[in-house]
């Protein structure tokens, strides 16, 4: 991990870029390697981090940030806990079960501060609420929190488990309902599969699972590994202060920041990509003045943490100031650089 003097000349860089307004690409400021395991393939969620590298802002703040996609989606919490990755990207969810399996896990910041995670079905079902999906075939990837997402949503809606059919299908969420093999869906999410589905032309119904009585939560969270956070906060700090950086200038230029995200991943659509932009850009940047950027809520924490106990999601009970830390947002110590 990082060395304190990295602070002294971060700090020195950005000090020199704000009294002199030089831009970000045009200082070459001392960096070290600092990696970062992102959950999924570069995407829209992606929108703050992928800007900050691009702009210099890492750099800046003495990083030379590598942001890495895995291979599988649970792996970049497993990676940082084992140290072999300096943070990873993540779910509220996930850092609560890696706690409980011992992992040495705390996640520093939000990214997205609400579920994205949805239910979903199309207007040609002639499903008009839950309750109408007795003795309906629901499809969904299999995820074992999920699965409880989906308990809680059907007993809202006076439904049992029985009275409807659930099928497993891995990443094939969306092809099971256009396709009829399912007459609704449990577990895209509405700024990415939603926005793909209505430029289709398929006229879905999207239901975030927090409107449908799963407590609120962090859909996307920066994760760094509890000891080494002992060891070297200081990068942490101005890891976040530069993420707070790039996700400003994503949220100020949607057209720049569209292009960004299709550099970063070719495989994407630009006309997807770019609806799918303009409705994830302002989930980035909600807190406002009350709070710095990537403040998590304890409360909220706490209430979710207590539904995964009752659900049976989580063996035992967790103290959600435990499992996050706000010390290392942007305005708190030495983290406003």
């Amino acid at each position: 991990m990082k060395k304190l003097t990295i602070l002294a000349v971060a700090v020195l860089a950005l000090l020199t870029v704000t009294a002199c307004g030089t831009k970000s690409e045009d200082i070459d400021p001392q960096t070290e390697p600092f990696s970062v395991a992102l959950d999924w393939y570069p995407n829209p969620d992606h929108a703050g981090l992928l800007t900050a590298k691009d702009a210099g802002f890492f750099a800046d703040a003495g990083l030379d940030v590598s942001l890495d996609a895995p291979t599988d989606p649970a792996l970049p919490i497993k990676l940082v806990a084992a140290g072999k990755t300096d943070l990873a990207i993540s779910y509220e969810p996930e850092v609560l079960l890696a706690r409980e399996q011992g992992l040495d896990v705390v996640a520093v910041g939000s990214i997205i501060g609400q579920p994205l995670t949805s239910m979903m079905w199309l207007e040609k079902s002639k499903i008009k609420r839950v309750a109408d999906l007795k003795g309906k075939t629901i499809s969904t990837a299999g995820i074992p929190y999920q699965n409880a997402y989906l308990k809680t949503i059907l007993e809202r809606a006076g439904l049992s488990e029985s009275q409807v059919s659930v099928v497993g299908v891995g990443q094939g969420l969306l092809p099971s309902i256009v396709s009829g093999r399912a007459q609704a869906t449990l577990g895209p999410l509405w700024n990415i599969e939603g926005v793909d589905l209505k430029l289709s032309g398929q006229k879905p119904v999207i239901n975030p699972v927090n409107k449908l009585g799963v407590p609120t939560y962090d859909e996307l969270v920066v994760v760094a590994n509890g000891s080494q956070l002992e060891q070297d906060p200081d990068s942490v700090r101005l890891f976040m202060s530069a993420l707070s950086r790039g996700t400003a200038k994503a949220v100020a230029e949607p057209n720049l920041t569209t292009q960004t995200i299709l550099d970063a991943n070719d495989a994407l659509d630009p006309k997807t990509t770019a609806a799918q932009v303009r409705v994830t850009l302002p989930l980035l940047d909600k807190q406002g003045a009350a709070h710095p950027f990537g403040y998590m809520n304890p409360s909220t924490w706490q209430m979710f943490i207590n539904w995964m106990v009752e659900n049976n999601v989580l063996s035992n009970q967790q103290r959600a100031v435990d499992a996050l830390s706000n010390e290392f947002l942007p305005g708190t110590e030495l983290g406003d650089v």
